[in-house]
């Protein structure tokens, strides 16, 4: 009952956060031993500290803290203070590993590792193919400006068969007003 009326409010528009620390909320782990592996939350222990399960990625139920964990948009429903066989029964039953999969926080993850275990060479050809592909968008950029340019749909040119803007005042010269005053020289 709680939990439903706590649902009813945090789904109201205009409510920013909806990840909360709460049992059966997705987590993965930010630091550790085990930093990478998707887990759940079985109990809040306080605010700082809660107990985690990860049966499907090989983590066991141990304490954990909150700052060390990543909050996903998953949750999965089942009772409290659950036996990790219940929690592996409901993480397999939801499919949490192949949702998580179609987010971007696992590209976001394969593109780092891939990074991070690059050679010097894979670097150097990683340099030459960035090169490679800016010359490319650059030859594509300038014909383009080129045919815009032509075209005159840039720098306020008129396009042909339209009305011509109308002219830019220039700065007239100031005439100048009064004769001079000759100043005799002294001798």
């Amino acid at each position: 009952m709680v939990s439903e009326v706590f649902d009813f409010f945090c789904a109201r528009p205009g409510f920013p956060y909806k990840r909360f620390v709460e049992t059966g909320r997705v987590a993965k782990c930010a630091v550790g031993k085990y930093k990478g592996r998707l887990v759940c939350i079985v109990n809040v222990i306080d605010q700082n500290r809660v107990l985690i399960d990860g049966p499907t990625s090989g983590v066991p139920r141990q304490q954990y803290p909150v700052n060390h964990l990543h909050l996903t948009k998953f949750r999965v429903r089942f009772p409290y203070t659950a036996k990790t066989r219940t929690i592996r029964l409901a993480l397999e039953k939801s499919t949490i590993k192949e949702k998580f999969d179609e987010t971007i926080w696992k590209e976001r993850a394969v593109a780092k590792y891939k990074r991070f275990h690059m050679t010097d060479f894979d670097r150097f050809k990683l340099r030459l193919a960035r090169t490679e592909r800016n010359r490319v968008v650059t030859t594509q950029y300038k014909k383009l400006k080129k045919t815009v340019i032509n075209n005159g749909m840039l720098f306020g040119k008129p396009v042909k068969g339209t009305k011509p803007l109308p002219k830019r005042r220039t700065k007239q010269p100031k005439k100048k007003e009064g004769k001079k005053k000759k100043v005799a020289a002294k001798k």
